[in-house]
């Protein structure tokens, strides 16, 4: 156990960064439409993607180097590819975030004279000046607490909406296809996210890189049993935001909106009706600071990711290692992505659609991507994944490529 608490880092970061958009909104929205039928998916997703991320730390803690010089060691092509999807995550994923938690912030302080534009300006503001200013360390150590009360937090909730029991339907409810074309679209977003984008394995990757600069490096068995218990916690919190969702609002009729302020009120106010109106402070700040953790924690991996991938592609710059392009970097990300949302304004379904869709088509081809990696000859033979997990690997390759091909036959047809 000391031997974990000391190496808590990169598998806390994950957790925190995950439990954002695909537990606070998916999660909840698949119990409230459809139900407990949903826990199968999130579930599937959880377990087959698995490989996908754990091959991040493996290969980074065998190699000393990120999944990204991986990449390149296996072929030019492949860093281009993933440098694609980073571009195109990058003006998608961090403004999906802080629409939400813009919405949040508004809901939890009353605001309604003021844009989510403006309240997001702000929250890139301020998180921007925290990553610059507390680098990495502050990260790790803020989010310890954050993760740990949120955890807390969520468990409270959960055991309270059980205890009250599962709200009464409304007199004639029908429920909600699942295996039509909007069922299916929904359940292709959900685990598109869920737990979150398999394009983040390379984040893990480029944290334990930061964390070893200022601590002694773990073994591969101690490094792995910490980023198990953070993706651990993260599967349980799902599921948790999962049964809430179902036990408050399916049946109801009541559909969660894709405006980032009345879905924000929406939430607190599902939590609150079956609990009381005494725990809706409780409720806000966790909501709240669940979105707050996963901006700071996906602006530090984006900026972080970028800088990696023009390192790589322009050898002679050497940005990553050099705070004042950090700094800018965090600085640039935010402006752009402050653009999207103004354009976009508070319809965050369409940016989370958007993210979601393009992170599960590409999944498979980056859970290969990481495969080639661990069992390349980058890494002796002992350290290559068991027979077990790489048969997991192929399965959630086929299982997300059935999906994927589901999925544009569907848009095409």
């Amino acid at each position: 156990m000391k031997t974990l608490l000391k190496n808590l880092g990169p598998g806390l970061l994950f957790a925190s960064m995950a439990i954002g958009t695909s537990h606070l909104v998916l999660s909840t929205k698949a119990g409230a439409q459809y139900g407990w039928l949903m826990v199968i998916p999130i579930i599937l997703a959880n377990v087959f993607k698995y490989p996908f991320f754990e091959f991040g730390i493996r290969y980074t803690s065998v190699t000393n180097k990120t999944l990204i010089e991986g990449y390149l060691n296996r072929g030019k092509r492949y860093l281009w590819f993933y440098a694609l999807i980073t571009l195109v995550t990058t003006f998608t994923i961090l403004a999906a975030l802080y629409t939400v938690t813009a919405g949040l912030f508004m809901n939890l302080f009353k605001i309604n004279t003021v844009s989510i534009g403006l309240v997001a300006l702000g929250l890139f503001g301020f998180i921007s000046a925290l990553l610059i200013i507390g680098k990495y360390t502050f990260l790790e150590m803020s989010l310890k607490f954050v993760v740990s009360i949120l955890f807390i937090a969520l468990i409270i909730t959960t055991i309270l909406v059980v205890f009250q029991g599962q709200v009464m339907p409304v007199a004639g409810f029908e429920p909600t296809p699942l295996f039509n074309e909007v069922g299916l679209l929904f359940l292709i977003g959900l685990m598109g996210w869920m737990p979150t984008t398999v394009e983040a394995s390379s984040w893990v990757s480029l944290w334990s890189i930061e964390k070893w600069k200022t601590q002694e490096k773990p073994l591969l068995k101690d490094s792995l049993r910490e980023f198990n218990t953070g993706y651990l916690i993260t599967a349980v919190l799902a599921i948790f935001f999962m049964i809430i969702g179902w036990f408050t609002l399916y049946g109801t009729n009541t559909v969660l909106s894709d405006n980032a302020v009345n879905f924000a009120d929406q939430v607190v106010q599902l939590f609150t009706t079956h609990i009381g109106s005494w725990a809706y402070i409780f409720i806000a700040i966790s909501a709240f600071a669940t979105m707050f953790s996963t901006c700071m924690t996906a602006h530090d991996a984006v900026t972080r990711v970028s800088l990696d991938i023009i390192d790589l592609l322009i050898p002679t710059k050497q940005l990553s290692n050099n705070r004042v392009f950090f700094s800018i970097g965090v600085l640039l990300l935010a402006l752009v992505n402050f653009l999207v949302i103004a354009l976009f304004g508070a319809h965050m379904g369409n940016l989370v659609a958007l993210a979601t869709f393009v992170s599960f088509v590409v999944a498979p081809i980056i859970g290969y991507m990481n495969l080639k990696n661990v069992t390349s000859e980058d890494m002796q033979g002992k350290y290559h994944p068991s027979r077990g997990l790489k048969i997991l690997t192929y399965l959630g390759i086929i299982f997300l490529s059935l999906f994927s091909i589901l999925y544009f036959w569907m848009i095409i047809w």
